[in-house]
């Protein structure tokens, strides 16, 4: 549903005070040709049946007045699940990398509440993914994962 914009790829920052809202409802402020701010991943291939994947990863501090981070995955050989899941990972660890803080995934990630906990921060974190097959006769095939940003 991205095709009819014009795509700026920016960098990973997750804003203050940003709101996910589902595609349907993001797109009810826009309209065709304009300028549109993304975060985007995108993998593609001709071989046939190749497994690809693109993933959008985001963590989102839980005080909305500070800045979050999104990540960009793309792949081949990995599921759904594996590449959301790393994408997300991703997030978190750059979260904490760019505030300068230790981050060790296995002892970050509190299972019970399904929730980061990096320093005193805690971070939810979320995904967008899409995996294919490649083409059975080597037609092309690409998937897209993407956040949009909107003013």
């Amino acid at each position: 549903g991205i095709a009819q914009f014009n795509l700026v790829r920016v960098s990973s920052i997750f804003p203050p005070n940003c709101k996910i809202v589902s595609r349907a409802a993001g797109l009810k402020y826009m309209s065709p040709g304009m300028i549109a701010h993304v975060v985007l991943a995108e993998a593609q291939t001709n071989e046939p049946r190749r497994l690809l994947a693109s993933s959008i990863g985001v963590a989102i501090p839980k005080d909305p007045e500070q800045f979050g981070y999104l990540s960009e995955f793309h792949g081949f050989g990995v599921t759904d699940d594996k590449a959301g899941d790393y994408a997300e990972d991703l997030a978190a660890e750059m979260f904490a990398t760019v505030r300068g803080m230790q981050f060790d995934p296995d002892k970050s990630w509190d299972e019970k509440r399904e929730i980061w906990r990096i320093s005193d921060l805690f971070l939810k974190t979320a995904n967008v993914t899409q995996s294919a097959l490649g083409n059975k006769d080597g037609l092309w095939t690409t998937t897209i994962a993407a956040a949009m940003l909107l003013q």
